[in-house]
């Protein structure tokens, strides 16, 4: 590799970037995190307010946004919002899957037990996270390698602690989460055999963060942390929960020059709780 300073390794200047669900807390930082580094950024989300609002932010900051009003679950929407992006900026070195999330349905409660879990809730959580993150690939990963000899681009997945970790309760979430995770090995391999080495597939597996699903769960109304909460603070070494801005730099490397060899691998950001057993 030839010799590049710093600020060139990490810079993300010229690169035009897709942030799925980044109409929410975890997503939306992250698309602030990429503009900043220098890249243009689609906001893609179900909530075209949200999304609207999250690229004017953007576009205030000094960056260059567009919002894509899409749900990720419709290939047609998908499809439309790839063109609207190619109509603007002509090409697609960045995707980042942040859509996801739990369905309250498909988790244990003291009503219900593991045998009693509804098999639709299942079914919509594993859609949601797997498929919601398979489509987008699909979608946008056609256009990274389109008209291109020697495609490059690189798509980052968000996983989860409940992939590797054993959380109680979150059950369906836990497996979707769990097929992320192995999707992203498998179609690093794929695309990188099929394609060649400068198509570039890895995750991010964020500790606890504070977001809009999570909050009523791990904290009480006072904004301390629940019971829960709170035994996930004392699992984990830092002592704290995460704050969104701080999954920027781990993104941000993955996305970047810096990276170049970095392929097929799953990044914990999570003060310390995979490392430790409680003990």
């Amino acid at each position: 590799m030839e010799q590049r300073s710093i600020q060139d390794l990490f810079s993300l200047t010229g690169k035009v970037a897709v942030v799925t669900g980044a109409t929410g807390v975890l997503g939306g930082e992250m698309a602030h995190s990429l503009a900043r580094s220098g890249a243009r950024v689609a906001v893609l989300g179900r909530r075209e307010e949200k999304a609207n609002r999250v690229a004017g932010e953007i576009e205030v900051a000094g960056g260059e946004s567009l919002a894509l009003p899409a749900d990720v679950l419709d290939n047609d929407q998908l499809e439309d919002a790839r063109d609207a992006l190619l109509e603007r900026w002509g090409r697609v070195d960045i995707l980042v899957n942040a859509a996801g999330g739990n369905v309250p349905e498909a988790t244990l409660s003291d009503d219900v037990g593991v045998f009693e879990l509804p098999e639709k809730a299942l079914r919509q959580v594993m859609d949601l996270n797997f498929l919601g993150t398979l489509l987008p690939c699909q979608v946008f990963g056609a256009a990274m390698v389109e008209g291109d000899e020697e495609p490059h681009g690189c798509i980052v997945n968000i996983s989860s602690m409940a992939a590797s970790r054993t959380l109680t309760n979150v059950v369906g979430y836990s497996a979707a989460k769990a097929a992320v995770e192995n999707f992203t090995r498998w179609l690093a391999v794929e695309l990188a055999r099929s394609h060649g080495p400068g198509l570039r597939v890895n995750a991010i597996a964020p500790g606890f963060f504070i977001g809009e699903q999570n909050r009523d769960l791990l904290l009480d109304e006072d904004g301390s942390p629940s019971q829960r909460g709170q035994t996930i603070i004392e699992h984990t070494p830092a002592g704290r929960f995460g704050e969104p801005d701080e999954l920027g730099g781990t993104l941000i490397w993955l996305c970047s020059r810096a990276a170049a060899f970095v392929n097929g691998i799953v990044v914990p950001v999570d003060g310390g709780f995979s490392a430790f057993s409680g003990v």
